[in-house]
């Protein structure tokens, strides 16, 4: 990214449910108002889509891992991490598994974030539209970094990320979806939900990473929390 111009790719074909995996190094130094993204997106205008977004700062570290989800056309559904590593010394695995039960958000295989589907109590979930596959580093100073109070220093251009090593195990619109959890070798995900082990994961970056949840945000929802929050 410089002075004129993002960047970005886009996957060939779309999917409905998978498991995919991005392995990424992060634009390193002076990177506020940078925003690298590993997202995925249905077309039209109550879309669904699924981010990650790593916002940059002015001092390098730490790197926020900001999660969003859209259904239906709706968002507002922010988490935001603090990655416990160092994401521009070297590349790291970020996975999505979406599966008709849950979203799942995987950093290094570590579980961060699970979305559950309670379309039976009236939440949306993404479960019919089939979303593309899409990286990018764009230009975010006027949010990214304390809210667009750090600008972008134009002098350090270009702003390098990296990719590499896609991996996708995934249905895709020439099959048919009913027969996806057998298609495939390997379509564990599938039916993937939280192990034991991957909940304890989970507990400990709630407690010692989450840095922000819309769900515990009542100044942002002052007429109620949206309804997922309040589900088990």
């Amino acid at each position: 990214m410089d002075l004129n111009t993002g960047s970005g790719i886009a996957s060939s074909r779309e999917y409905l449910f998978g498991r995919f995996t991005m392995q990424i190094k992060l634009p390193s130094g002076n990177s506020a108002g940078v925003v690298t993204t590993f997202y995925f997106a249905s077309s039209g205008e109550k879309h669904d889509e699924v981010d990650f977004e790593f916002l940059g700062n002015s001092s390098g570290q730490p790197y926020i891992l900001h999660t969003n989800i859209f259904a239906q056309g709706e968002g507002n559904r922010e988490q935001q991490f603090y990655l416990w590593f160092d994401p521009t010394a070297d590349y790291h695995n970020y996975t999505l598994v979406w599966n008709p039960k849950n979203l799942l958000f995987f950093v290094d295989s570590k579980l961060i974030r699970v979305f559950k589907n309670n379309m039976a109590s009236g939440v949306p979930f993404p479960h019919d539209q089939p979303m593309q596959v899409y990286s990018s580093i764009w230009d975010a100073e006027d949010w990214a970094t304390q809210g667009g109070r750090v600008k972008t220093d134009w002098s350090l251009v270009p702003f390098t990320a990296h990719y590499k090593d896609f991996d996708v195990d995934a249905c895709y619109p020439e099959y048919d979806y009913s027969k996806c959890q057998w298609d495939f070798p390997y379509t564990y995900w599938y039916d993937q939900v939280p192990d034991w082990t991957q909940q304890g994961v989970l507990d400990w970056v709630k407690r010692d990473k989450m840095i922000y949840n819309y769900c515990k945000d009542s100044r942002r929802f002052p007429e109620g929390l949206p309804l997922e929050c309040t589900l088990p």
